[in-house]
């Protein structure tokens, strides 16, 4: 049970991926954005359920076909812990030993930011290397759409994709 929740929330959020990319490409001025669960995901965004189901069923296909590589998208929370993690290790290790007085830690701030910003440099293939082997999949096997639901809050539009398979 928990191995096909973890693989179903993987293949999710790669259709997610795949969503958000077309929408990108598809209405490069509309701002979107993305959660996904192992029962389906949601996208947040202006834009008809009509059109979001193009799109989705578009997303779906292009992976079915082979097109893997829109798994990954560039703005995944993945790749903002990833290199929020390396830069916040490497802080504490710039701070490795510094003595008790506040003047000891305010000349740690310059070697602390060289190694944050070496380390938020040395981490932007991670991001994606861990999206592709652990947070998202590619190939949704037997992942069928099965709903595309409206809600409105206010003046936020959401959509839930709700899957199967």
């Amino acid at each position: 049970m928990l191995i096909d929740t973890f693989s179903r929330t993987r293949r999710n959020h790669g259709l997610e991926h795949a969503t958000m990319n077309f929408l990108n490409s598809r209405y490069p001025k509309r701002a979107f954005a993305g959660h996904s669960d192992w029962r389906g995901f949601w996208i947040m965004g202006e834009i008809s359920t009509e059109e979001l189901r193009e799109v989705v069923e578009g997303a779906l296909q292009a992976l079915r076909s082979g097109r893997q590589e829109l798994a990954i998208h560039a703005n995944c929370g993945t790749n903002m812990v990833a290199s929020g993690t390396m830069a916040g290790l490497a802080g504490a290790v710039g701070m490795m030993g510094v003595g008790e007085k506040p003047r000891d830690k305010m000349e740690r701030i310059p070697r602390v930011a060289v190694l944050a910003t070496l380390a938020l440099m040395l981490s932007r293939p991670l991001g994606p290397f861990i999206q592709k082997h652990l947070t998202t999949s590619g190939i949704p096997q037997g992942l069928e759409v099965v709903e595309i639901s409206r809600h409105k809050r206010g003046e936020m539009t959401a959509h839930r994709i709700s899957t199967q398979g």
